[in-house]
């Protein structure tokens, strides 16, 4: 039987005494102090430190591709403000792009965002905007022809105001759809984070014409108190 360093037992206490508690601090907000201790308490945070994913999100993706299969061997893959990479470190695996998978078709996965990104074995990484002009046809270039999938997990600064956040995200998410109608294939897929909030439907009927399947999803790796879903857009129509 455990027991902490006074002798107590400590079996039976069940796991709420396992949790990390985060003090205030001085010059800490009390909402950063919050955010600090989910993160520290976080199962699937620890999962992604234990299993060497570069982020908790690695497992979002993992339950998006479980459910639509979209991530296959062979696959031509643009990963939208890739950083840290752990959407990729999935995509990798799953799209043999380093060819492990013997007999199997090899993929590749080309990813952009603003800030340097860690280099990953089976992925090509780029410090790009992809808003600027003629990024699709760069995109295109290294990724040596058109995508079967475009993929986003990004996400807007945030303001701290629930709805300036929700439609920066919604504007971000539409021109991330825009990019994704100049470099995928047809029959290709669109996967992207969007925050629920109101304005998501006309990205809905945007993505419906020239999709032949749009649907929201909310993993179960996402937090429950978060208005966070993804769409999942697929049978791309050109």
């Amino acid at each position: 039987m455990a027991k902490t360093p006074t002798g107590k037992n400590t079996s039976g206490r069940g796991q709420r005494d396992l949790k990390v508690k985060v003090k205030s601090a001085r010059g800490r907000r009390l909402s950063s102090t919050r955010w600090l201790q989910r993160q520290l308490n976080d199962p699937y945070v620890r999962r992604a430190q234990l299993e060497g994913y570069r982020g908790r999100a690695a497992y979002k993706i993992m339950e998006l591709d479980d459910r639509f299969r979209f991530l296959v061997p062979g696959a031509l893959v643009v990963d939208l403000g890739c950083a840290p990479g752990g959407w990729s470190q999935v995509a990798v695996k799953r799209i043999n792009s380093q060819g492990e998978k013997k007999g199997k078709s090899v993929g590749r996965i080309v990813g952009v965002d603003l800030q340097e990104i860690e280099p990953l074995a089976g992925a090509e990484f780029h410090q790009l905007d992809f808003m600027d002009e003629g990024a699709d046809d760069q995109v295109k270039e290294w990724l040596g022809g058109k995508a079967n999938v475009v993929m986003s997990d990004m996400a807007a600064a945030s303001s701290g105001h629930k709805q300036t956040d929700h439609l920066r995200i919604i504007s971000l998410c539409e021109t991330a759809a825009y990019f994704a109608f100049d470099v995928l294939e047809v029959g290709g897929t669109f996967v992207a984070k969007v925050l629920a909030g109101g304005a998501e439907g006309e990205l809905q009927k945007l993505l419906k014409t020239k999709f032949d399947k749009v649907m929201n999803v909310k993993p179960p790796s996402s937090r429950s108190d978060s208005s966070e879903k993804f769409v999942v857009a697929t049978g791309y129509r050109g």
